[in-house]
């Protein structure tokens, strides 16, 4: 997907409808889906096989095969071979998708019921559905798009894939994987996030040449922008100009991830950087001997700018007294890994960070945001932006809920998914170094939502 001069803005189903709504009172002489089908022709004749076997083109009942239809049209008039596929009730078809249909007929198009099954294809157009869907796919759609996810060509979708939550990224029954998603007016959350990155595939934006559209609370995380980048560094500045960032955590058998946070804080910028681990047995690390060393009770009484806890903190008495101590911290506060867990078992514990006034960041991967939230892992993954959002509501904090297209959410209701990253992240201690990434940058200067933005893209990038 190419990159905006700023990351786009997000579109859930019911704005793309209104979008559609508004454009149809104020242009009813121009509708967008001529618009649409020139886009996807356009797209499809670069993207076909060039092995002289037709194009499949897949028309769903709504506005989105009438898309597919269009296109049709125009791949035929091109010189390409085309089989328009279709299910649909003509008496039943949007205004728009009729008047698509009716040209393709009066042109001498054909329509089959089904897909042919001996034929081989030079690119599928999955037009099926776009992003209304409201309920699962099974039967015979099923079958089609599990013909369509078994062929041997390209596939492009048009909107979203078929069968994919354009708003949640989650799979209804069974979806299509795209090579290619041409989505329209605006990117919706779903192709970023949870299932949505494995069906879409590569990313295409076309606005249809609208180009007023209302304000959204999302974006798409697509590039740092201004308010994510630190100042250049004075020639006449010293450690103390950068930060300093503690970390409380590494109990017996997991000092490592103390470690590994503290030594991403120091390569991310900071300043100086104090490690407390409640294993005392650790005088150095010897890996990065930078890395200064204190009692874990010392950093919560006194800490310095910034503060870490919950890498390697485990769960017990002393872990739950220094969590306690650490949320009367006067500065920025990053929560990850046992103090999560450590609040979602302790109510006294979870209202004081919600009370707290200075920032405060807490970074869940699902597990722990389920535990935050007393539900699933799979409620969470349903839904990933609600339950993001949830969490800076209950918390009054910024918050990054990790997985495939992270979910940055803060107090005043924005979010932001990330585009960066992919599975080379599952790994142990990547969480951690997220963590003391993010720490580094917010005492450099950084607010603690563009700094939390920042470290989860930073983190994404190949060798971040």
């Amino acid at each position: 997907m190419p990159l905006a001069p700023a990351s786009p803005p997000l579109f859930n189903a019911a704005d793309i409808q209104a979008i559609d709504r508004a454009w149809a009172a104020a242009h009813p002489d121009t509708p967008l889906m001529p618009r649409a089908g020139a886009a996807t022709a356009e797209l499809a004749a670069a993207l076909a096989a060039d092995t002289g076997e037709p194009v499949l083109l897949l028309a769903g009942p709504g506005n989105n095969g009438g898309d597919a239809v269009v296109a049709a049209r125009l791949l035929r008039t091109q010189g390409f071979r085309v089989v328009l596929v279709s299910r649909a009730d003509p008496a039943r078809l949007p205004p728009d998708a009729a008047r698509a249909w009716t040209g393709w007929l009066q042109d001498g198009g054909t329509v089959l019921p089904d897909i042919p099954g001996t034929q081989r294809f030079g690119l599928v157009v999955d037009g099926l559905f776009g992003v209304g869907l409201e309920r699962n796919i099974e039967g015979e759609l099923a079958r089609w798009i599990a013909a369509v996810n078994a062929m041997d060509c390209p596939t492009l979708a048009l909107d979203a894939p078929s069968g994919l939550d354009a708003d949640t990224g989650t799979v209804r029954g069974c979806a299509v994987r795209a090579d290619h998603t041409l989505t329209f007016l605006g990117l919706k959350p779903g192709l970023l996030t949870a299932d949505g990155p494995d069906h879409a595939g590569t990313l295409h934006l076309d606005t249809l040449g609208v180009d007023t559209l209302p304000a959204t609370p999302g974006i798409a995380l697509t590039q740092l922008e201004r308010r994510h980048r630190l100042p250049p560094r004075l020639k006449n500045s010293h450690k103390g100009s950068f930060g300093h960032v503690g970390v409380i955590g590494g109990a017996p058998g997991m000092v490592g991830a103390c470690l590994i946070a503290g030594r991403a804080a120091l390569a991310q910028g900071a300043g100086m950087v104090t490690v407390g681990t409640l294993d005392e047995r650790l005088v150095v690390d010897y890996g990065e001997p930078r890395l200064m060393l204190a009692t874990p009770e010392s950093l919560a009484a006194t800490p310095p700018g910034v503060l870490v806890i919950g890498p390697g903190l485990a769960q017990t008495t002393r872990a739950h007294a220094l969590l306690s101590a650490a949320l009367d911290a006067p500065g920025p506060l990053l929560l990850d890994a046992d103090a999560l867990n450590l609040l979602a078992i302790d109510a006294e514990l979870a209202g004081h960070v919600a009370h707290r006034t200075a920032p405060t960041l807490l970074t869940p991967h699902p597990g722990e945001a389920a535990r935050l939230l007393g539900t699933s892992v799979a409620a969470i993954q349903e839904s990933r932006i609600e339950a993001a959002l949830r969490l800076s509501t209950q918390y009054r904090a910024h918050i990054a809920l990790k997985g495939v297209g992270t979910v940055i959410t803060h107090p005043d209701g924005r979010y932001a998914i990330n585009t960066t990253g992919g599975p080379w992240l599952a790994q142990a201690g990547s969480g951690d170094r997220l963590a003391g990434m993010a720490a580094a940058l917010i005492a450099q200067g950084l607010a603690a939502g563009d700094a939390l933005e920042t470290a989860v893209w930073l983190h994404g990038q190949p060798g971040g």
